[in-house]
């Protein structure tokens, strides 16, 4: 990710619906430490790294940030299209190593080093309508087909430790990860709580879950309309007396399956 710009950067999606968007994000980074209720909250919104003309944040803000937090539980207020790989990777690990417990709340999207710092979350929560994106490592080189191999090796190495990562919470096969990452997916709240990625989404309505005790309340239902369907309220079922056995079997199986 090093020497390039941001427009680089964004024309390395290989899906641009969003590109614009992603571009609108403000630059934001602060923390707030609450000496009361041990929290400590910190934004993360705007690009990841340090090489973005001073209009980033680094993983060396994170880490004085996560410092000054001491042992205060810590919450991220993340929206980022991502940025520098590497940075995404050393805050990740940082987050990982605090004492505390740490909540990350996706905002808006938690695209490319962004979905790797989310991987660092005890809890992570999708808000309404926010994104989570992975997408294969990049880089632009100029030089020479055995310069350009070299980058390829180093990259496809740094795919492997971001896996990983991606590997500490996805409920599915390495191999369907590596498949997502080289395809470049983009999953809703929804979507990322079902691969494992996310804790849970705010504002999404849950399948609902039938009572545990629903069949007996059924069979009893069951039961007061055969009552009430009896000829003259009678209490007990009247006594074939010319009916052959058939006729009885059939009569049985009708109310069986009433």
């Amino acid at each position: 990710m090093r020497g390039m710009t941001k427009e680089d950067f964004f024309k390395m999606f290989k899906n641009q619906s969003y590109v614009n968007q992603l571009k609108e994000i403000p630059q934001k980074f602060n923390a707030v430490h609450n000496e009361e209720t041990n929290t400590s909250e910190i934004t993360i919104y705007g690009v990841i790294g340090s090489s973005w003309w001073n209009d980033s944040f680094s993983a060396s803000d994170i880490d004085q940030a996560i410092k000054d937090a001491g042992t205060n539980d810590i919450i991220i207020n993340l929206n980022s299209p991502g940025g520098d790989a590497f940075d995404g990777i050393s805050i990740f690990n940082r987050l990982k190593r605090h004492q505390g417990k740490v909540t990350i709340h996706v905002d808006g999207w938690a695209c490319s080093a962004a979905s790797v710092i989310a991987m660092a979350a005890d809890e992570l929560i999708m808000e309404l309508g926010s994104m989570f994106m992975i997408h294969e490592a990049s880089n632009i080189i100029w030089g020479t087909k055995t310069a350009m191999r070299k980058e390829a090796d180093v990259l496809e190495e740094l795919e492997e430790g971001i896996i990983d990562i991606y590997m500490t919470k996805a409920n599915v096969s390495r191999e369907e990860i590596r498949q997502k990452v080289d395809a470049e997916t983009w999953f809703s709240a929804k979507k990322a709580v079902e691969i494992g990625f996310a804790t849970k989404a705010e504002g999404t309505v849950e399948d609902p879950v039938e009572p545990t005790n629903s069949i007996e309340q059924k069979q009893q239902i069951m039961n007061e309309l055969k009552n009430i369907l009896k000829p003259n309220n009678q209490t007990q079922e009247p006594v074939p007396t010319s009916a052959t056995s058939s006729t009885v079997d059939s009569q049985k199986k009708r109310k069986r399956f009433f």
